[in-house]
């Protein structure tokens, strides 16, 4: 098939619903590095975040657009938690248009306990969406043309905090999370909030409150209690 031929699939794809032979015939094209393919993801996905993030239907500005695209990232991994929050909610909807017609106590259990999460990243998805609108808010990225280093972005807004969207995080030992600082210019590091990333390496942090904007973000990795200073060396930076 070619890349306009299965331009239509890939909404299915990013939701999580796609099966088959039409499945893989998407994945092949993406193996390939198909930049047409890659580029019909990408909208499929950024859309699906705005979707997810809205109470209804909504047309989002051109700037909010392509920084939620920026964000996403260059690389499949950089994908995969849109991708898994669509495809959490594309099982809700399931269930309430009422597909799954024989549901059993375990599967309903487990369809509570996803609709809880799913409300959380949904709440955290709409908070960085609102950050990203914001027209003060600032981008810098960090990672970009070295071998296979964590990449992504950091947003900050002198207003409203900094948002960290990263891909291709190392795996953590156990008793071990990630911790964000922010560095006043001449000033010691500053604790800015512990994360976790996904299996897939993938991560999104909120620091909320007022931030100096000439300031340096860098991420270290701490006991999982968190440190009042870095106690390793800096996994990526980046300066505002």
């Amino acid at each position: 098939m070619t890349c306009e031929d299965l331009r239509d699939s890939y909404e299915l794809y990013a939701l999580g619903v796609l099966e088959g032979e039409e499945k893989r015939e998407v994945e092949a094209h993406l193996a390939r590095n198909c930049a047409a393919c890659e580029k019909y993801l990408k909208d499929a996905l950024g859309v699906n975040a705005l979707m997810l993030s809205q109470a209804q239907e909504v047309v989002p500005p051109s700037r909010l657009r392509r920084r939620v695209l920026s964000s996403v990232g260059q690389q499949r991994a950089g994908w995969e938690w849109v991708a898994a929050l669509a495809a959490a909610c594309s099982l809700i909807v399931a269930l309430w248009l009422g597909v799954e017609k024989r549901i059993t106590d375990r599967e309903l259990a487990n369809a509570r306990a996803t609709l809880q999460q799913t409300v959380g990243e949904r709440d955290r998805l709409e908070q960085a969406v609102t950050f990203l609108n914001q027209p003060e808010t600032r981008q810098v990225n960090f990672g970009q043309g070295q071998p296979a280093p964590p990449r992504g972005n950091f947003f900050l807004n002198p207003r409203m905090g900094v948002l960290l969207i990263a891909s291709n995080l190392p795996a953590l030992p156990a008793g071990k999370t990630y911790e964000m600082w922010v560095i006043p210019k001449g000033g010691a590091p500053q604790p800015a909030g512990l994360f976790q990333s996904g299996p897939q390496g993938t991560a999104m942090h909120i620091l909320t409150g007022a931030v100096d904007s000439n300031v340096t973000l860098a991420v270290t990795v701490e006991p999982e209690s968190g440190s009042p200073a870095p106690t390793s060396n800096v996994l990526f930076a980046a300066g505002f």
